[in-house]
């Protein structure tokens, strides 16, 4: 039978017993994401969502499920976790170590890495598709693009297509969902995602065994390659130099390229001109951090998928109050989903700023939000805060707006679209056109300069 089978049986048994051992509540939330992915040496490996997933249930339920797997297979199996694709995690030490699935371990030059087909040698992840993947103005572009790759790799003008963006915002999902529509329609036989640094080990790994010229050849071979996060092939000049080559043979081959990176490629540093080049000439399109009705809809769709009720004013609160990137507002709800496990309590809104005073009260301290910048400038130049944001167009309201605006783009990371929508869903051009406003009479005015330093002044308090 094939280990894939046995090790899905052992832990479908394992979570009957934990079924009967806990509530359904606490079964939902931490061992249900959990998934049996080999059983081999003793050692059961489960894959988890994130590192503080595998934290809590490492802490908490180790001993459970080590319980389990003796009740079930009448022998002391070891068990062991590892991460999904675009986490970045240390490994801990001791056997229930964490390690990343598809980061080298299978070398690149043996035939089936390849062309074995989804489970040997794509390294993709099934639960990374475009009906997951939850659209708002910030990635519908990149969106957009990336299914017109899926569904005519190589024969758009989208080769090779550049998706850029900061961490935990959605690349390496929409990359992956390329890969898996492109398999399931028939479009390509052959999709491989990598990292760049899982390609520069295998790289690393092929020149120790001699096989350069399979490693070369096995890339080649393929109709679609997915690389993940080419900025950490900055410096590795020979990595650069093989990528080089094989990137331009597909490419002349009409054979699908998509990259992902954190920055513009213009950006970029540490790269061969010759790359930065061919990266510059793509298509290049970015994700931005979501604005306030797409992180709702992304957190309303993970406790959708998840089978999980939560109010709508705890979703609501979570998605004001984290900005950055998905992965952490996911985050944020996984550690709420503990709090309440851990204490035997539902889920509110006070449970939730509990947790949210402790997930922030760093970060309060170093970042001003949106709403303290407007809530300032409102009550300095005695504007009614629903006038700002709406749409007044008196001389008072317009320029305390503008002030507002641009004391935004001072004092927090938001882009310029999503400053506009806080501002009653605004266009960029004009937050830009507010800045530049104000920085001219900054320079013209020394009355006004000394109002904008003593606001400054203000919101500088509340960090």
């Amino acid at each position: 039978m094939p280990n894939s089978l046995i090790c899905s049986d052992v832990w479908n048994n394992c979570l009957e017993y934990v079924r009967k051992k806990i509530p359904q509540q606490t079964f939902e939330t931490w061992f249900a994401p959990m998934k049996a992915i080999s059983l081999a040496d003793d050692t059961l490996i489960l894959q988890v969502p994130n590192k503080f997933f595998y934290d809590w249930v490492d802490n908490h339920y180790r001993e459970m499920i080590l319980k389990a797997l003796k009740e079930v297979t009448g022998n002391g199996f070891n068990v062991s976790y590892t991460i999904l694709l675009g986490e970045e995690v240390e490994q801990p030490a001791g056997t229930h170590s964490v390690s990343k699935r598809g980061s080298g371990v299978t070398p690149v030059a043996e035939p089936d890495f390849i062309a074995g087909g989804r489970e040997q040698g794509t390294r993709l992840n099934e639960r990374y598709v475009f009906d997951t993947f939850v659209e708002g103005a910030s990635n519908q572009f990149a969106r957009a693009a990336a299914m017109a790759v899926a569904s005519a790799p190589g024969r758009t003008s989208f080769n090779p297509l550049v998706i850029y963006g900061g961490t935990g915002l959605g690349k390496t999902h929409l990359l992956q969902a390329i890969g898996n529509e492109a398999l399931n329609n028939g479009r390509a036989k052959k999709v491989v995602y990598v990292s760049s640094d899982t390609f520069t080990l295998d790289f690393i790994a092929a020149i120790q065994n001699n096989k350069t010229t399979e490693f070369s050849r096995s890339y080649r071979s393929i109709d679609m390659l997915l690389l993940d996060d080419i900025q950490f092939f900055q410096n590795k000049e020979q990595t650069q130099e093989q990528f080089f080559h094989i990137f331009n043979d597909l490419y002349q081959r009409h054979k699908q390229i998509v990259l992902t990176t954190d920055k513009p490629p213009m950006e970029l540093r540490g790269l061969q001109e010759r790359l930065l080049s061919r990266f510059q000439s793509s298509l290049t399109v970015d994700i931005q951090p979501p604005d306030l009705e797409t992180r709702i809809a992304i957190l309303q769709k993970k406790a959708n998928d998840d089978g999980l009720d939560i109010p709508y004013e705890v979703i609501e609160y979570l998605s004001a109050n984290i900005r950055s990137n998905i992965r952490e507002l996911e985050g944020a709800l996984i550690r709420l989903l503990a709090y309440s496990s851990l204490l035997q309590v539902d889920i509110d809104i006070n449970l939730t700023q509990r947790v949210m005073r402790e997930i922030l009260g760093t970060r309060h301290s170093s970042v001003l939000s949106i709403e303290s910048v407007q809530s300032t400038v409102s009550t300095v130049y005695k504007i009614n805060l629903d006038s700002m944001v709406g749409k007044g167009r008196t001389k008072e309201v317009a320029e305390a707006r503008m002030i507002a605006m641009y004391l935004t783009r001072e004092f927090t990371d938001l882009s310029l679209k999503t400053i506009g929508l806080y501002f009653g869903g605004r266009d960029h051009s004009t937050v830009v056109h507010a800045c530049r406003w104000v920085e001219e009479r900054l320079q013209s005015d020394s009355g006004f300069a000394r109002q904008i330093n003593d606001l400054k002044a203000k919101l500088s308090q509340n960090i």
